[in-house]
């Protein structure tokens, strides 16, 4: 596959609105393993090569198992994942998937016990933000190296 444009070098101000958002992701409560998991289901859901790639990379930096990763797209039916994360992970389908799920009440019922207001809007920009990225390297043919 042949990438179509490097969207870093055609249109920077975008790209720097994109990482104004990851650095308040970066000053936000949530885990930084937390987070990767969140990037990765997210890739994975959208089929982005290139973001699975580099967000397994970084979730095993944030101390993510092979094991943990390699069930994050099954993770319903193990038990590796705590309450938490498992919340996270139903916000991020529901999010991912918006146009079938019109994110749910029994998505908002799993993530409120485990997320505080600003903790739930830091984890909602999170997924947007990836959903975000995926789109950008899908759309231009990024892929890994």
């Amino acid at each position: 596959m042949t990438a179509r444009l490097d969207f870093y070098k055609a249109n920077p101000a975008a790209i720097k609105a994109l990482l104004a958002a990851e650095e308040r992701l970066v000053g936000s409560k949530l885990e930084k393993s937390l987070t990767e998991l969140v990037r990765l289901r997210a890739s994975q859901i959208n089929g982005c090569a290139y973001c699975v790639d580099t967000h397994t990379a970084d979730a095993r930096k944030a101390g993510e198992t092979d094991r943990r990763l390699a069930a994050v797209v099954v993770w319903r039916e193990t038990p590796f994942f705590t309450a938490r994360e498992r919340a996270a992970l139903e916000w991020t389908e529901s999010l991912t998937r918006v146009a079938d799920t019109h994110v749910p009440d029994a998505s908002w019922e799993q993530v409120r016990p485990y997320f505080s207001d600003e903790e739930i809007v830091d984890l909602t920009l999170l997924v947007a933000t990836i959903n975000t990225w995926n789109r950008f390297a899908i759309a231009f043919r990024k892929t890994p190296v």
